[in-house]
């Protein structure tokens, strides 16, 4: 599998992302800059973690409107694979590819820690492989609380459209788990086609058996044999 990751100006945790996949994955990666016009026949776009622009405005607000994002959503019109991970989030939301938004997180404070999140459902793809367990993964943001208007909600809940939800240790979705405010304690979600997925926490930074710590690699090989099977 051939996946391509979109660098912006302020992404930091792109080469985090090649790490993983090319090095404990085993797949072929390319690097994409955000002024190119081509995605080099990648199979699955990746928009990484960071700080595009400098998280002016809005955080993604700036890259929405990058070159390399009217291919990315012409790649994803089409039916490919496009995931993003936290700044990756907020881009696609930005960009309209995903329902939703990501505000200040409640404390108005920026987070830095581990979190848990158990899988929401397994027929949103990507998670469709992922024991039923809570994760040790990471976050890593200052504006990660998802929100969307009721009616939003509501339909993202019954097309069974959230990926993850955060958790206590224990596995239980409950306030105590919730370190942002996330509306429904969500963590990710996808589109209703099913082949654009994004979440906040960061699962390449879990997932290398010298951080004492490898439940990231559990989502990222569920999505990737959902989209091998579907290639």
């Amino acid at each position: 599998m051939k996946f391509g990751v979109v660098i912006f100006p302020g992404s930091n945790c792109d080469h985090d992302m090649i790490y993983v996949l090319n090095k404990k994955l085993q797949h072929e990666v390319v690097e994409l800059w955000h002024k190119d016009d081509d995605l080099q026949n990648v199979d699955v776009v990746v928009l990484p973690g960071g700080f595009s622009y400098g998280d002016y405005l809005r955080s993604g607000a700036i890259a929405r409107y990058s070159p390399i994002m009217k291919e990315v959503i012409a790649f994803a019109e089409k039916g490919g694979f496009v995931f993003g991970i936290c700044n990756g989030f907020q881009i696609l939301c930005e960009a309209g590819m995903l329902p939703g938004t990501l505000l200040h997180n409640l404390n108005q404070k920026f987070i830095c820690k581990n979190t848990h999140i158990v899988p929401d459902n397994h027929e949103s793809g990507f998670n469709m492989y992922v024991p039923k367990q809570p994760l040790n993964i990471p976050i890593a943001h200052g504006e990660g609380r998802y929100y969307a208007d009721e009616s939003t909600i509501k339909k993202l809940e019954n097309n069974n459209q959230v990926l993850f939800r955060y958790s206590d240790e224990n596995g239980n979705v409950n306030e105590e788990g919730n370190p942002n405010g996330s509306v429904n304690n969500i963590a990710g979600v996808c589109n209703a086609s099913r082949n654009v997925y994004g979440m906040m926490p960061h699962p390449e930074r879990a997932a290398d058996e010298e951080l004492g710590n490898e439940d990231g690699t559990l989502i990222l090989r569920s999505f990737i044999n959902y989209v091998n099977e579907r290639l």
